[in-house]
C-alpha cells in the first residue's frame, strides 16, 4: 500500500491510497469464497461454480465490491496512521480505480484538526453569577418536599377543577367510526398536564362524576399514526372518580416527618444553607462556562465540517442510549417531537459547534499556559472514580490502559485550563432591567 496526501482548503485533505493489484486480487478471492453459495449456474452444485464461470456470467465486477468492502477499512487505517494527520472525521470514500490485474486505488477525503489563533483569555470580563438564596427560594423547596409528601383525597361534591386527578373511560371517533387504540378504562389523567392531544384536558373541567361528556379535538398533523394526523376526532368521556391533591400544613410536625429537625424554623435554616452551597456551586460552573464562551469569543478558528458532523453523530448516540435505559427508542423520541431524522440532527449542529471550539480553545490554553497534571492530580482523580464507582482504587487503575490513562490526563489539564480563566476573569454587575 503506498499514499499520498493533498492539503484541500477549510482545513481538509484528501489521502489518494493505492492498493497493489496482488492484495486487490487476494480481496476478489475473499469475496467469491464469501458469495459462492449464493450463485446458481446451469451444471453447477450451488456453491461449487468457479470463480471464472460466475464472472463470465454475472459479469468481471461481480465481485468488485465486496473486495472494495474488505480492503479499504485496513488500508485507509493503516493510509492515516502513517501520514500522521491529525484527523477529525470520518472518511469521504471513492472509489477511483478498481479493475481485475491492476491495483486497487481509491481517495479518503477527511476533516483536520483546526488551527487555534488565541485572543484575549486571562482576565476576561464575565457578568456576576447571583448565588443569592432568598426567602422565596427556600418557599420553592419546601413546596416540593410538600408535594412530594401530599396525598391524593377523592371528592365527590363538585365538578372537575383545572388541577385534578382523575379516572376516565373514553372512546374516540373519527367521521363517526371508532379508531384502534382510541379507547381507554380507567385511565387517570391531570388536567392541565396537556399529556393528551389539542385542549382535550381543557373540555373536561365541569364534567361531573358518571355523566358522558363530548370532546372534540383534531389530531396534530405530525401525529404519529397517519390515518389521524389533522383530522377531527369527538372523544366521548365519563369521568369516574376526581382525586385533589392534599397538602401537609407547615409546621413543627412536618418537619420532624421529612427531616432530622424538631422545628420548622431549623428545617427552613437548612434549606437555606444546602441552597446556599448549591447555588455556589452552580456558580462556579457558570462561572467557568462564561469565561470559557468569552475566550471562544475571543478567538478564532476554522471548524471543518466533517468535524462538525462527526460530533453531532456522537451527540445522537450518546443520546440514543440514555434513551434506550428509559425504554424509548431514537426514532420515537424523533417521532414524538414531530420531526425527522435530519431536521433533528440539524437541530443539534449548534451545540455541536460550541463544544467542538470549547475543546479546541481549551487545549490551545493547555498549550499555551504549558499546564502540566501531576501524578498527584491524576491519582486523586482514580480515587475519585473509585468512589463514584465504588470500587477499588487498584481495580480502576486496573481496567485502565495507556489510551484510558492518556485521556484522563489530557481532561483534567482542560479541567485546570477552564479554572484558570474563570479565576482570572473580572467580575461585572449584571445590568439591572429597565424600569417600566
Amino acid at each position: 500500500m503506498s499514499f499520498t496526501v493533498e492539503n484541500l482548503e477549510k482545513n481538509m485533505a484528501k489521502l489518494t491510497i493505492e492498493v497493489a493489484a496482488e492484495d486487490f486480487e487476494e480481496a476478489l478471492r475473499k469475496a467469491y469464497e464469501k458469495n459462492k453459495n449464493k450463485f446458481a449456474v446451469n451444471g453447477f452444485r450451488k456453491g461449487k461454480v468457479p470463480r471464472t464461470i460466475i464472472e463470465k456470467v454475472y459479469g468481471a465486477g461481480v465481485f468488485y465490491e465486496d473486495a472494495a468492502n474488505i480492503l479499504i477499512p485496513d488500508e485507509y487505517a493503516k493510509a492515516a496512521e502513517e501520514s500522521k494527520l491529525d484527523i477529525v472525521s470520518q472518511p469521504e470514500i471513492d472509489v477511483t480505480q478498481i479493475e481485475k490485474g491492476k491495483s486497487f486505488i481509491f481517495t479518503a477525503e477527511v476533516a483536520l484538526k483546526p488551527e487555534v489563533t488565541l485572543g484575549e483569555y486571562l482576565g476576561v470580563e464575565i457578568e456576576k453569577v447571583d448565588t443569592k438564596v432568598t426567602a422565596d427560594d427556600v418557599k420553592a423547596e419546601l413546596e416540593k418536599v410538600r408535594e412530594q409528601n401530599s396525598r391524593l383525597v377523592s371528592v365527590t361534591n363538585r365538578a372537575v377543577k383545572d388541577k385534578d386527578q382523575v379516572i376516565i373511560d373514553f372512546e374516540g371517533f373519527v367521521d363517526g367510526e371508532a379508531f384502534e387504540g382510541g379507547k381507554g378504562t380507567d385511565y387517570p389523567l391531570t388536567i392541565g398536564s396537556h399529556s393528551f392531544i389539542d385542549n382535550f384536558e381543557e373540555q373536561l373541567i365541569g364534567a361531573k362524576i358518571d355523566k358522558e361528556v363530548e370532546v372534540n379535538v383534531t389530531f396534530p398533523e405530525n401525529y404519529q399514526a397517519a390515518n389521524l394526523a389533522g383530522k377531527p376526532a369527538l372523544f366521548k368521556v365519563t369521568v369516574k372518580e376526581i382525586k385533589v391533591k392534599e397538602l401537609p400544613k407547615l409546621d413543627d410536625d412536618f418537619a420532624k416527618d421529612v427531616s432530622e429537625f424538631e422545628t420548622l424554623a431549623d428545617y427552613k435554616a437548612d434549606i437555606k444553607k444546602n441552597l446556599t452551597d448549591k447555588k455556589k456551586e452552580d456558580a462556579k460552573k457558570e462561572r467557568q462556562s462564561r469565561a470559557v464562551a468569552k475566550a471562544v469569543e475571543n478567538a478564532s478558528m476554522e471548524i471543518p465540517e466533517g468535524m462538525i458532523k462527526l460530533q453531532v453523530n456522537n451527540m445522537v448516540n450518546d443520546f440514543a442510549q440514555r434513551l434506550q435505559m428509559q425504554g424509548l427508542s431514537i426514532d420515537q423520541y424523533i417521532q414524538y417531537m414531530g420531526a425527522n431524522p435530519q431536521q433533528f440532527m440539524d437541530s443539534l449542529k449548534p451545540e455541536a459547534e460550541t463544544r467542538i471550539k470549547n475543546s479546541l480553545v481549551l487545549e490551545a490554553l493547555v498549550k499555551a499556559e504549558d499546564i502540566k497534571v501531576s501524578d498527584e492530580d491524576y491519582q486523586a482523580e482514580i480515587e475519585r472514580m473509585a468512589e463514584m464507582y465504588k470500587m477499588e482504587t487498584d481495580k480502576v487503575k486496573e481496567m485502565l490502559g495507556e489510551a484510558e490513562e492518556e485521556q484522563i490526563r489530557s481532561d483534567l489539564a482542560i479541567q485546570k485550563a477552564a479554572e484558570l480563566i474563570a479565576d482570572k476573569a473580572v467580575e461585572k454587575a449584571a445590568p439591572k432591567a429597565d424600569a417600566q
